[in-house]
């Protein structure tokens, strides 16, 4: 088993509760652990053998295009899209962070982690 991690995806996205976060928009970072059966591409060095990080890039990306009022909704999103796209994937984390949320006061981000399978 192996474990393939993208660490601080950056996207500028329309994410909130607040109408004005979803004109403005604000910085995001994504965090991405996805757990798979990776032997097969450890012994014969084939792309196609395990999970290409540039897909995965790519649907994570797609998502954040999507405008949703909760991170929770966005990283569900995020995970759906992956296990349907790769169903070799056993165990997947996403972590969500939002930077300079509309708190009232001075807190640098907020995170989300969504951890599948959902229990």
């Amino acid at each position: 088993m192996g474990v393939i991690i993208l660490k601080d995806m950056d996207f500028f996205a329309y994410h909130g509760c607040f109408s004005e976060e979803q004109i403005i928009g604000t910085r995001f970072s994504i965090d991405l652990l996805l757990e798979a059966d990776t032997e097969d591409a450890e012994i014969t060095d084939n792309l196609h053998k395990t999970i290409d990080y540039q897909q995965v890039y790519n649907v994570v990306k797609k998502q954040m295009c999507i405008k949703s009022k909760l991170l929770e909704n966005v990283a569900r999103r995020i995970i759906t899209e992956l296990v349907k796209s790769f169903p070799e994937i056993k165990r997947a984390e996403v972590t969500i962070s939002k930077f300079n949320p509309p708190l009232g006061g001075q807190v640098s981000r907020v995170m989300f982690k969504l951890i599948y399978p959902f229990n």
